[in-house]
């Protein structure tokens, strides 16, 4: 009978020593699927921040575009009002040259200026815009020399 016991307790022996083996065998095969998935994920991640580097590669060459034609179309309208400040400069220039030389014909000549109903003399606007409508005095030349506009 003693045998039989210690040949029994020798067959439970290598029943755990292979529950121990299968177990063993059992967590190296999770550890691998595990490491495998792992690989998988860390990939997938890898592939996702490379198509949003390339993503965002593209929206920044486009808005690098779009500031580049913004950029030119601002320089044009600077340009375009640079032109327009030099012709309203040039223009208010001639417009207060003009009104210089109404005031020297008027100092000189009263053309501009009418009498009215109670006979003093006073300034007439709208008889230069219509001259047919004041007492424009008719029969006198206009005279006008190069001396008189500088």
């Amino acid at each position: 009978m003693a045998s039989s016991s210690g040949a029994s307790s020798g067959s439970e022996g290598d029943d755990l020593q292979q529950v121990m083996d299968q177990r063993k065998r059992k967590r190296m095969l999770s550890n691998r699927e595990s490491a495998r998935r792992s690989r998988m994920r860390k990939q997938k991640h890898v592939d996702d921040l490379m198509a949003q580097v390339c993503q965002l590669t593209n929206e920044n060459n486009q808005i690098h575009t779009t500031m580049n034609i913004t950029l030119q179309h601002y320089m044009n309208i600077e340009a375009e009002n640079s032109v327009l400040r030099a012709q309203m400069a040039e223009l208010s220039h001639r417009i207060e040259s003009l009104k210089g030389i109404i005031n020297y014909i008027n100092s000189t000549t009263g053309l501009f200026e009418s009498t009215d109903q109670q006979g003093t003399q006073t300034h007439d606007d709208n008889s230069f815009m219509n001259p047919w409508s004041s007492n424009l005095y008719v029969n006198h030349p206009i005279m006008a020399s190069v001396d008189m506009f500088m």
